[in-house]
């Protein structure tokens, strides 16, 4: 089954033009599964995944989500920063609920990976009636923080932690998009093992890695960057040019928004009573598996798995590995 990753289906929604990919048949038996990407990525990152699901029987859609890649900007955004609240939960979230609209759909399986996974625990408290199941892919669910966790980050990780770097309204996508290939370059990278895992760092700029200080690496001399590049060249250049397509503000305007998604959920009961299956990966250092030892408080019905030898970019790293896992829980849960 291959798709053709330069042609979406264009769906209607309100305030977006989503461009989704889709494969398989959509049965009566068992809910369609959406697989929702992260950042800096696209419905690229899940081609690995798609055709396993399929040939296991499963209606798999993949929307290149609000702001990125093909379908780029929300409709009423004017480019500038007005736009920032169109890429809140509530926004996010929605999205879903009408995805499944467009496609006649009650309810669906949704996977998210990295920011995917953010939205896709949210849910919950905005669409939980469209849910079938969630799977998390390396994100956890985290349940509302006592403070503002952009002031929590901020403290902990100093200002130039590239989330809280993002709360500065043009600045990081300036830089981003003026060569979009360096900082993909730098983030898509996997441990290294034997002598390239023996490449010592310059003095100081160990720092700057261990904090994530994004516009700091990129200055870094390139050759001292820790671990190896991950992606093929055919697979860098989707990249390269899904982000010259839409640029990165898109993006990074969900970042602006932690704030305003922490004001908006102030009150509300952080369960999640949907069947949930999360994977970790064992040298995920953004998101480890530490992470989601205190979820079973908040999510009722929870099953938990760790991928070895595998980091922050599963579906590229692991696909085999991820895509055996979702089918094994979807079976037994769905099937």
């Amino acid at each position: 089954m291959m798709l053709d990753w330069n042609s979406p289906k264009y769906i209607d929604l309100p305030d977006l033009r989503m461009a989704v990919f889709e494969a398989g048949t959509p049965r009566d038996d068992r809910p369609s599964v959406v697989l929702c990407h992260g950042w800096p990525e696209v419905a690229y990152s899940w081609r690995k995944v798609v055709p396993q699901l399929v040939q296991a029987g499963w209606h798999v859609l993949v929307p290149e989500q609000r702001g990125y890649g093909f379908t780029g900007k929300a409709l009423n955004d004017a480019g500038d920063e007005s736009g920032v609240p169109l890429y809140d939960m509530e926004h996010l979230t929605g999205d879903m609920a009408h995805l499944l609209d467009a496609y006649g759909l009650e309810k669906a399986v949704f996977a998210g990976h990295d920011w995917g996974g953010i939205m896709m625990w949210q849910l919950p408290f905005f669409q939980a009636e469209r849910i079938a199941g969630l799977i998390g892919v390396n994100t956890p669910f985290i349940p509302r923080l006592s403070l503002d966790p952009i002031e929590l980050m901020r403290g902990a990780l100093g200002d130039d932690f590239y989330i809280v770097m993002f709360q500065n309204y043009g600045q990081a996508e300036a830089v981003l998009d003026a060569d979009p290939a360096l900082p993909l370059r730098c983030l898509y990278r996997q441990s290294a093992s034997g002598p390239q895992a023996q490449t010592p760092m310059p003095a100081g700029s160990a720092e700057i890695w261990e904090k994530i200080q994004l516009l700091n690496m990129i200055q870094q001399d390139e050759a001292t960057w820790p671990g190896i590049p991950l992606l093929n060249d055919a697979d860098f250049a989707y990249y390269v040019d899904a982000y010259k397509r839409s640029g990165f503000r898109g993006g990074i305007n969900w970042y602006r928004n932690f704030t305003r998604n922490w004001q908006a959920t102030e009150g509300i009961e952080q369960i999640v009573p949907q069947p949930s299956l999360m994977i970790c990966a064992a040298d995920d250092r953004v998101l480890p598996p530490s992470m989601a030892e205190g979820m079973p408080a908040y999510v009722s019905d929870l099953e938990t798995h760790i991928i070895d030898n595998c980091g922050h970019w599963t579906q590229n790293e692991q696909p085999e590995a991820l895509s055996a896992l979702m089918l094994d829980w979807l079976a037994r849960r769905f099937a």
